[in-house]
């Protein structure tokens, strides 16, 4: 994140935005100066100031990332396509299900997805919504439209009609809280004008951004809203993955392994209001799972 320094010379005082950032076994810093006076609009430079660095030093290897995994993906026969696919489904299921909560493992969500083995002594409930995000997830990939709410309360519909059928497709009219947080989520009466905002600002950005950083700020301000009584974590992920699908870049599936720092950067990003903090969080983890697609890692 840019952190404001002060730096004094003679009898004057100096104030700059300074980043470091750690690129391979190098550590870079990157310097704004502010002047005299820290400006009014502090933060609009420090996501412009932070804009300019990613796509300088990120954005370029994401570019190599699609390329080569395009081209990857292009030589590959249908079947091997479609168990490409299949295997990211399994993987992003368990893990997307894990996170919430979810008790199948790894290997009891892939019998269950592509052998229609249920397991022995897991909840009904984990297996339906196992099942019910693979279908999403298809659904998903095929979606020929682009975001809005009626295609997002139709994936919540799905994705629970078969286990919390009193809150599948809806938004809530109950105030919710996330358990061992510090952030306070909206209140039902915002939701509406929060939901509208969010899909205004999509429609605004989804030229302008990078795809992945567009896909982590679409993640980042849904769940934020928390629009649902159960399943934001879940839909947030969905919608990031249709973003980097629809522009052609390789999804990303946040693993129950890491998510005690995704958490972290999701809840900073929240309390300081800070949306480049979890950007920057997912773009790195991207970059770090497709490594093996850049040439100099």
């Amino acid at each position: 994140m840019a952190t404001i320094r002060k730096r004094k010379i003679g009898n004057k005082e100096y104030f700059y935005l300074e980043h470091t950032m750690k690129i391979g076994k190098k550590v870079e810093k990157k310097e704004l100066y502010l002047g005299s006076k820290i400006p009014k609009n502090i933060e609009k430079i420090k996501a412009d100031f932070l804009g300019k660095i990613y796509q300088e030093k990120w954005f370029s290897r994401i570019d190599e990332i699609k390329r080569n995994f395009s081209e990857d993906f292009r030589r590959m026969p249908n079947e091997i396509k479609e168990k490409y696919l299949e295997n990211f489904m399994i993987k992003f299921t368990y893990n997307t299900n894990r996170i919430e909560g979810g008790s199948l493992t790894l290997r009891e969500t892939a019998n269950l997805l592509k052998e229609g083995i249920t397991p022995r002594e897991k909840p009904i409930e984990d297996v339906k919504e196992s099942e019910a995000h693979k279908k999403v997830f298809y659904l998903m990939l095929g979606h020929k439209g682009d975001l809005n709410l009626g295609t997002v309360l139709n994936w919540h519909r799905l994705l629970f009609e078969n286990t919390k059928p009193k809150i599948a497709g809806r938004i809530r009219n109950y105030q919710v809280a996330i358990s061992g947080s510090k952030v306070e989520l909206p209140f039902p009466a915002e939701l509406n004008f929060l939901l509208k905002d969010f899909f205004k600002w999509y429609n605004k950005n989804k030229g302008k951004l990078h795809p992945v950083e567009l896909a982590a700020l679409v993640h980042f301000k849904f769940v934020s809203i928390h629009p649902f009584g159960d399943g934001n974590g879940r839909i947030s992920r969905l919608v990031m993955n249709f973003v980097l699908h629809k522009h052609g870049y390789p999804m990303l599936s946040i693993t129950y392994k890491n998510r005690n720092s995704y958490y972290t950067a999701l809840e900073r990003s929240q309390l300081k209001k800070a949306d480049h903090i979890f950007a920057m969080h997912v773009i790195k983890r991207y970059i770090k799972d497709y490594r093996s697609y850049l040439k100099t890692k």
